[in-house]
């Protein structure tokens, strides 16, 4: 058993035992060997007496009862305001029997209240504390009423316990207010106060409501490690600088509607267990949930965030809604996890919105209006429809395991009150549509993307592209138009659908010609091994989209990827290089009717110069007649046809060779006579020329065909 400490200054000793040889604990009053409750009754009346307002006292450890109290309360009364005036006090470790008041006292001095025990009422109503006021380890067994008082100076409630009501209603803390530690067992009401220094509730107590209801924090305000074990309300509370409530613990609904954090927000590691309301609330500073959960449902309707909004690794289990919300800067959720329904929208986002490695367990409608969307490495485990103006969109490796669609928003998204959504914040912005710009790595086989530009978008390393669907005008990148001057011979490409990582790839070949777009910095690289795959596969979800000339282009994209491949033999690449020269891989019409053009008029040169006879050979008749009559038999010959001399190009001899080419295009003989040379001439026409004219009409129908 531990002997008690006697306290550090001269105490009275009253009551003094062997159970407790310290006995009372109250200073001496000045001139006496006795603490005020236990001078004798003359002597307590000569001090009080002497007392005037506005001097200092020291009753530490002394036990007041209620009329001890007001009869020292009484001897510092003003005559002329009936207000008691208290310079420097000290009430350390002292008791309170009874109801403490002090309405309407002004405590000029510092005011010393540490380790006090107030048994009853503590009533502070309407005090003016224009010194320090230190309530350190207090304990308030009854109602702590602090009703529109003033702190001038620091208020200190470290580690002070309210077992009852604490009123601080329209209390106005001049200095810094400290509630460290405090534990408040009943209902701790702050509405309207005003805290105009630092405010300090770190790892404090509240075990019924706490309401700091239009409370204003002038300076920083720390709730870190506070334990909310019921309702909490900071409705419409300004924090005019930072506001901390790192670890802070929410068990009942912690409700923050209309409130205005006019610096940075700190929400790190909170746990909210019931619902958590933000409904229009101004973040004019950087705003951090990082590691927070939100075991309820978390609602931050028409919530402003102008400065940096981080949910990094946030859980909600509940439901999360952001309708009608508002980020001026980046929005980072990357790692955060949606374990239930979650509608992020519609939303303004000026800056980008970052989902990466984020997780959505449950259905999910993203109605946004941002710069920037990145997905990367997000999980879907369900649904998900994202809906989009302005935005440029990156979902490399993302995961879908069910149907995912990606859609451009034609108008302004309209909120439930049948407004429309501002979008002043892109009054700059070139358009409202929406860009990919990214898919490596995604499995597209559930993914939908409908009215999207596509022209920057990287695809190579997209499992199932086949598979991908292609809804409204997705728009691509295409190859460059008209003739591209390098060196000799000038070079042209038709215009087609081209793939962003084509761009790149040919604006890196040298002698590049302008028009191909280059590389932006984190696109890697894909050469042609790599791309060839992809526009097959592209071909293929065209094709089974019933839009042919679109599969086209892609089919010529491939073809084009396979002939400037390094793996392929010399001879297949030979191969594809005539396919492509004569046809354009059989897509190109004018390339093949130019070709057979040439042929034709070659055929007619070639014709006309070697080909046609100098004239029409003549048949001659031999026969012989017998001697004693009978039948004559004749043999009928035909003259060689000569090779032509003299003048050669004739109108005559152009129609013949017109004649015998065009024949030979339908795959027809003409019957002309020709020469020997003539007539390996007309069997080359008839081979190569119906092949270029089926080369056209095939191309022709690639592009016609549905």
């Amino acid at each position: 058993m531990t002997t008690p400490e006697p306290p550090p200054w001269p105490h009275c000793a009253h009551g003094a035992n062997l159970a407790d040889p310290v006995g009372c604990r109250g200073i001496h009053v000045p001139g006496h060997t006795a603490c005020l409750a236990h001078l004798t009754d003359a002597d307590r009346d000569t001090y009080l007496t002497g007392l005037t307002p506005g001097d200092s006292i020291d009753h530490r450890g002394t036990t007041f009862t209620e009329p001890i109290l007001d009869a020292l309360v009484a001897s510092l009364c003003d005559p002329a305001t009936t207000i008691s005036r208290w310079g420097d006090t000290r009430f350390e470790t002292a008791i309170f029997e009874d109801d403490a008041w002090f309405d309407l006292a002004i405590f000029e001095g510092d005011a010393w209240f540490d380790s006090v025990t107030f048994k009853g009422t503590a009533e502070f109503d309407s005090v003016t504390f224009k010194g320090a006021a230190r309530f350190d380890l207090a304990t308030f067994k009854g109602i702590a009423a602090f009703e529109s008082a003033t702190f001038e100076s620091a208020a200190v409630f470290s580690a002070a316990t309210f077992e009852s009501a604490a009123g601080f209603g329209s209390v106005v803390f001049q200095g810094r207010a400290r509630f460290d530690l405090s534990t408040f067992m009943h209902a701790a009401g702050f509405e309207s106060a005003v805290f105009e220094g630092d405010a300090r509730f770190t790892s404090a107590t509240c075990k019924r409501s706490a309401r700091f209801v239009s409370a204003i924090f002038k300076r920083s305000a720390r709730f870190g490690s506070v334990t909310f074990e019921s309702e909490a309300r900071f409705d419409s509370v300004t924090f005019g600088r930072d506001a901390g409530f790192e670890s802070a613990t929410f068990k009942e609904t912690a409700g923050f509607v209309s409130a205005t954090f006019e610096s940075i927000a700190v929400f790190r590691a909170t746990t909210f267990e019931k619902l958590a309301g933000f409904l229009s609330v101004t973040f004019k500073g950087a705003v951090m949930f990082g590691l927070s959960t939100f075991e309820g449902e978390a609602w931050f309707d028409s919530a402003t965030f102008e400065r940096e909004a981080q949910f990094v690794s946030v859980a909600f289990k509940r439901r999360a809604v952001f309708g009608s919300a508002t980020f001026e800067r980046d929005a980072l959720f990357a790692s955060a996890t949606f374990e239930s329904e979650a509608q992020f929208g519609p939303l303004i986002c000026a800056g980008r919105m970052m989902l990466s490695e984020a997780v959505f367990v449950g259905p999910v409608i993203l109605s946004f209006a941002a710069r920037h969307l990145v997905c990367r490495r997000t999980r879907w485990s369900a649904t998900a429809e994202i809906r989009l103006r302005y935005a440029t969109v990156d979902f490399a490796h993302a995961v879908f395991e069910y149907p995912l669609t990606i859609a451009a928003e034609p108008d302004p998204f309209v909120l439930t009150d049948g407004s429309e959504l501002a979008e002043t914040a892109f009054a700059g912005a070139p358009g409202p549509g929406v860009r990919v710009a990214s898919l490596r790595g995604v499995d597209a086989a559930h993914l939908v993307l409908a009215d999207v530009d596509l022209s920057g978008c990287l695809f190579a390393g997209t499992v199932h592209l086949d598979q991908l669907r292609l809804e409204g005008a997705c728009t691509f990148d295409a190859a460059p138009s008209s003739v591209r001057w390098r060196r000799w011979p000038p070079v042209r490409f038709t215009e087609r659908r081209a793939l962003a990582e084509e761009h790149h790839w040919r604006a890196t070949q040298p002698g590049a010609v302008r028009g191909w777009n280059v590389a932006v910095l984190g696109a890697g690289r894909a050469g042609p091994l790599q791309l060839a795959p992809v526009y097959r596969a592209l071909r293929k979800a065209f094709e089974d989209g019933k839009h042919e000339p679109g599969a086209a282009d892609f089919y010529y994209g491939e073809m084009e990827m396979r002939r400037h491949a390094a793996d392929i033999p010399r001879t297949e690449r030979g191969l594809l290089t005539a396919y492509w020269a004569l046809s354009g891989y059989g897509l190109r019409a004018s390339r093949a009717l130019a070709w057979l053009g040439a042929a034709m008029f070659l055929t007619i040169v070639l014709l006309m110069a070697f080909g046609l006879a100098q004239e029409t050979p003549k048949q001659t008749a031999t026969g012989t007649v017998p001697a004693g009559g009978g039948k004559v038999t004749f043999e009928i010959d035909k003259d060689d046809p000569r090779n032509p001399t003299g003048d050669r190009f004739t109108g005559e001899r152009f129609e013949k060779a017109l004649n015998v080419t065009l024949n030979s295009v339908v795959f027809r003989s003409s019957g002309q006579d020709l020469t020997t040379a003539g007539t390996y001439i007309e069997m080359t026409s008839r081979l190569t020329e119906p092949v270029l004219l089926g080369l056209a009409v095939l191309a022709v129908r690639n592009r016609v065909k549905r």
